[in-house]
């Protein structure tokens, strides 16, 4: 359940999804957590994400980690069932960034009076540069779920969540500052504008005989954000 801050307007409740929510541990049990156990997290952590950038995801085994983080496969397998679940992990902490970025950046926007389409069009940019950089990861996160039957895990852990609602809280905001029409649907467009940062399509995006580049992606989301003015 979403905590309200204390000095959180009403309007940005839009924009705040409880990271621990997407966290493998939550904030009390990582208080709890013991040091050599924390430290085997981190060292697993920093280990898979050196081996994935170096090898590729698929490339590498759970042994592999356990190996090079220099840890017994019974502790890495208590902490992660599988390799899914060590994506994911990872994905949390970079999401978590992102969030902490975008929250401080969106606030600081809008002390200045930045209108919610210029802050839509900003956080959809980043969002196309996240996906870029952690796409290949997500994917293969996915795949490893879907794997061993766990799909609907993955649309329980992923955090698109906290990105629509992002999105739609932005649009709501454009509605009634007049810079879109009243009678907008927000969840509709949220949806449409996230679908093609879906990971997959993406990847789609990037690669084959039609291929574009992330700048113009990037470039082009703004003028579909631009054109959703008033």
């Amino acid at each position: 359940m979403v905590q309200r801050r204390k000095d959180t307007p009403l309007d940005e409740l839009a924009l705040i999804m409880p990271a621990a929510d997407m966290l493998s541990i939550s904030a009390d049990e990582a208080r709890h957590e013991r040091s050599d156990a924390a430290e085997n997290r981190r060292r697993i952590l920093a280990v898979a994400e050196r081996l994935f950038a170096e090898l590729g995801v698929e490339a590498v085994c759970m042994n592999q980690i356990a190996r090079a983080a220099g840890v017994g496969q019974g502790t890495l397998y208590r902490r992660y069932s599988d390799k899914g679940e060590l994506c994911m992990a990872l994905l949390d902490s970079q999401m978590s960034a992102f969030q902490d970025e975008v929250l401080s950046t969106l606030r600081e926007m809008t002390h200045k009076k930045r209108r919610p389409l210029e802050q839509l069009e900003w956080f959809l940019d980043g969002l196309v540069h996240f996906s870029e950089r952690h796409g290949p990861l997500l994917t293969a996160a996915r795949s490893e779920l879907r794997s061993t039957g766990q799909e609907n895990l993955t649309q329980r852990s992923a955090p698109f969540a906290w990105m629509r609602m992002t999105v739609i809280g932005l649009l709501t905001a454009g509605a009634r500052a007049g810079e879109l029409r009243a009678d907008l649907d927000a969840p509709v467009i949220a949806d449409l504008l996230l679908s093609a940062l879906h990971p997959q399509q993406l990847l789609a995006l990037r690669q084959g005989p039609t291929a574009h580049s992330i700048t113009r992606i990037s470039a082009a989301m703004r003028q579909i954000v631009r054109g959703l003015a008033a």
